[in-house]
């Protein structure tokens, strides 16, 4: 996808805002806005998503340094170009330590302007890249998808399709099927894969905190508002915002992001203006949204927006041709890199035959916890720690010589102190092992009492 950057210029000339909007346009490549005075500069920068500012210092009313002063803490990623005279190089010279990204002297030379222009785009470009950059390498996010089974080409043949189209798309599957990785893969494979692709877990965060989140908020608009924020799909403008677990998105914040979706436009949390930003919406969920839209928990028209397009995947138990490529796929991951492991035959064959309820998640957390804990060099089935047809037999007589039955509350109980105690109590990794939110664990924990 082409998408032209956005300049704005401000200067109190009309005849120079004139000439340098007219030389811009010439490039083919560019959006531009012109204003003559600082408030009206405000003004713009409120109401669209702009790359670059040319702004110059001296205005009556509002000064060029008050409104690169504002644009520092409402948008950071918008790079500010001074234009100033050369008496004032100084003054210039210390806005850029303020945030000014460069300054440059009037008269200027049109080609080392469009040169600083060109830069101060890669720039913001490369800024927004290298913060998501390093949240998918925290994440450890693969971009690969791992499989030959029919199932699994079926519907990379169907995301590759999609990638083509700008249609918003719905990813369905049970949890731990790969729908972050899949949407991922849609992005990556579309003309919009140089913008950024920018997740969001609607369950993760209460509401006001996902809308702040979504939408950005304004300096005081709630209490811990101390500064202005950007939303995440104004950082996301020209890329993808990928909307994780929608299905647990509340009511009432359903309606904005419907209005989102409908016109591209949003208000921060607090904010009167109107914003605009172009971003394509992948949504995923592990619930029926049809029978949400009939128990009134999630809205029709925002469903009907959603599904232009749908990629269901598949359960990994409807896939065994894969199980063994995505084990050998974890180990060589995961093993270390001098001693690697590798999975014995008969570990091979326990795999295949297992049922996986956790799907792909939880092959993954099985291959790490055998490599941890296997004392030799092969993977033996001892290791896998998996509930195989004996020890489930054998449970299930002693329990019938005890009268002893466990509830599925016991359990999950069991379960959950397990996993907290493997992770530490680290409440933030153990939901993300465990396919639940981090709101659904501490109500776990709640629940059943539980304490380190």
């Amino acid at each position: 996808m082409s998408k032209e950057n956005n300049i704005l210029v401000c200067d109190d000339d009309e005849t120079l805002c004139y000439l340098l909007k007219e030389q811009l346009l010439e490039e083919k490549k560019f959006a531009v806005q012109t204003v003559y005075d600082g408030n009206d500069a405000i003004k713009a920068v409120k109401s669209k998503n702009y790359d670059v500012l040319l702004l110059d210092l001296n205005m009556n009313e509002i000064s060029g340094e008050d409104v690169l002063k504002f644009v520092s803490g409402y948008n950071p990623s918008l790079q500010v170009i001074i234009l100033t005279a050369q008496s004032d190089t100084k003054k210039a010279f210390e806005c850029s330590k303020k945030g000014a990204y460069a300054y440059i002297t009037k008269p200027y030379d049109f080609n080392d302007l469009l040169l600083t222009v060109n830069r101060a785009i890669e720039h913001k470009n490369l800024l927004v890249k290298a913060t998501f950059l390093e949240e998918q390498v925290n994440k450890n996010i693969e971009n690969k998808i791992i499989g030959t089974s029919k199932e699994i080409q079926k519907i990379i043949t169907l995301a590759n399709k999609s990638a083509q189209s700008e249609s918003n798309v719905l990813i369905e599957g049970e949890t731990g099927t790969g729908k972050e990785l899949l949407a991922e893969y849609v992005h990556r494979h579309s003309q919009r894969s140089e913008k950024p692709f920018v997740v969001i877990n609607c369950a993760s965060l209460p509401d006001q905190l996902i809308e702040s989140e979504l939408f950005g908020h304004e300096k005081g608009a709630f209490t811990d508002a101390k500064s202005s924020k950007q939303g995440l799909v104004e950082i996301a403008d020209g890329g993808t915002l990928f909307l994780d677990e929608i299905g647990e998105m509340s009511v009432t914040l359903q309606p904005k992001l419907l209005r989102f979706l409908e016109s591209g436009e949003y208000r921060r949390i607090g904010g009167v203006s109107n914003l605009t930003s172009d971003v394509r919406v992948i949504g995923a969920t592990n619930k029926n949204l049809l029978e949400e839209t009939e128990s009134k928990n999630f809205r029709r028209d925002l469903l009907f927006r959603l599904n232009v397009i749908t990629l269901t995947l598949p359960p990994l138990r409807e896939r065994k041709e894969d199980i063994l490529l995505l084990a050998n796929h974890f180990l060589e991951i995961k093993s270390p890199i001098r001693s690697p492991k590798r999975l014995s035959p008969e570990s091979e064959e326990l795999l295949t035959k297992y049922n996986f309820p956790g799907n792909v998640r939880e092959l993954d957390h099985i291959i790490e916890r055998a490599v941890i804990f296997a004392s030799e060099e092969t993977i033996k089935p001892g290791d896998l720690n998996l509930p195989t047809a004996n020890k489930m037999e054998q449970v299930s007589n002693k329990n019938e010589e005890n009268t002893i039955i466990l509830t599925m509350a016991d359990m999950e109980k069991s379960h959950i102190v397990k996993a907290l105690n493997f992770y530490g109590w680290d409440r933030t990794k153990t939901a993300y092992k465990l396919g639940i939110s981090i709101k659904t664990l501490y109500s776990k924990i709640k629940r059943y009492s539980l304490t380190q």
